[in-house]
């Protein structure tokens, strides 16, 4: 059930006959489009809209209403969104915002000050810390967050809690990562449907050209490692060498290496894995990893979840699921 709030938190009822998209971690938004027959004056700019117990809805930030199709559609950003639109700026004076501490107590000090109230960090103790854990340089409160956490093999989970007579706050909390990929054998049994792919033929030596004429030349040599890694020392020789040459002229030398890295990373082999997450009856999250091993050629893969796009169409619940690395392929 969809529910209305104004920007006091306080609850204003269910809305009514809607139709409700929650694209959690990919565009961050949400789209409620309501009847113009149902339309309140509350439905407005700062009041909220959720679904309690989970991270469905968001802070109403645009309205637009047509007449020809007689609905008005309210939208915003996601409560993911809302992390992604803070910047974790280094202190003065240093290159790096470094923390130590347990998970809850760096994400209270992180998370709290900057939504007013609306977002409540557990209290509980992870029993999980980390030291001297240094964030990237002016990366997104959501983005350090999720990659802090990762690192402990921990993620986030939101949802929208209210107590009874009490304003409604957004829970925010740190929990295990959950391994599905070894409960699940992908048999002709087991009605799952799946994609697997792996390319080992991909580029495994990238020689970049920067700036600079003939032996002047900037010249990097990047290579693939066993594990994935790029590194400097070449593993692949012979008939396992795949080379490429890519050239840059127009980066300057400092951050040559950075660009090069990622223009690798889309030439190197990759292994793609797409599954119908829905249909395995199992309360999957963000951050959780999917997968299985394929009965015929004894494949495995494993991917995290990377998004939920969460709808609710004429009164009937869809979860679409996309796994990280999806939409390349």
């Amino acid at each position: 059930m969809v529910i209305l709030a104004n920007s006091d938190l306080r609850e204003l009822g269910a809305v009514k006959d809607a139709n409700l998209t929650v694209d959690l971690n990919g565009n961050r938004n949400f789209s409620l489009q309501i009847a113009r027959s149902y339309w309140q004056p509350e439905m407005t700019f700062s009041s909220l809209i959720y679904i309690l117990g989970t991270e469905y809805g968001g802070i109403i930030g645009e309205v637009l209403t047509d007449t020809t199709l007689d609905y008005v559609e309210l939208k915003g950003l996601s409560w993911r969104g809302r992390l992604a639109k803070k910047i974790i700026e280094p202190p003065a004076g240093s290159d790096h915002k470094t923390v130590s501490g347990e998970l809850h107590t760096i994400m209270k000090e992180l998370i709290e000050p900057e939504f007013d109230g609306l977002f409540v960090v557990s209290g509980k103790d992870t029993g999980v810390t980390v030291s001297n854990y240094q964030f990237d340089r002016y990366c997104t409160l959501l983005d350090g967050l999720n990659k802090m956490l990762k690192s402990k093999w921990y993620r986030l989970r939101l949802s929208f809690r209210r107590e009874q007579n009490e304003p409604g706050y957004l829970y925010v909390e740190a929990v295990p990562i959950t391994d599905f990929s070894n409960r699940i054998e992908l048999s002709r049994d087991c009605k799952l449907n799946y994609t697997m792919g792996d390319k080992r033929d991909g580029v495994n030596h990238l020689i970049v050209t920067g700036k600079g004429e003939l032996q002047d030349r900037n010249i990097l040599h990047l290579y693939m490692q066993e594990n994935g890694e790029i590194g400097t020392e070449q593993y692949y020789t012979g008939l396992q060498e795949i080379a490429e040459v890519y050239e840059n002229t127009s980066t300057e030398t400092a951050e040559l290496m950075s660009v090069a890295e990622e223009r690798f990373r889309s030439l190197m082999g990759k292994k793609t894995f797409q599954m119908d997450v829905a249909k395995m009856g199992m309360d999957v999250e963000i951050g959780d990893i999917v997968g299985g091993r394929d009965y015929l050629t004894g494949m495995y893969m494993a991917k995290p979840v990377e998004n939920i796009i969460y709808e609710i169409i004429n009164d009937t619940e869809l979860k679409t699921y996309k796994l990280e690395g999806e939409d390349e392929v």
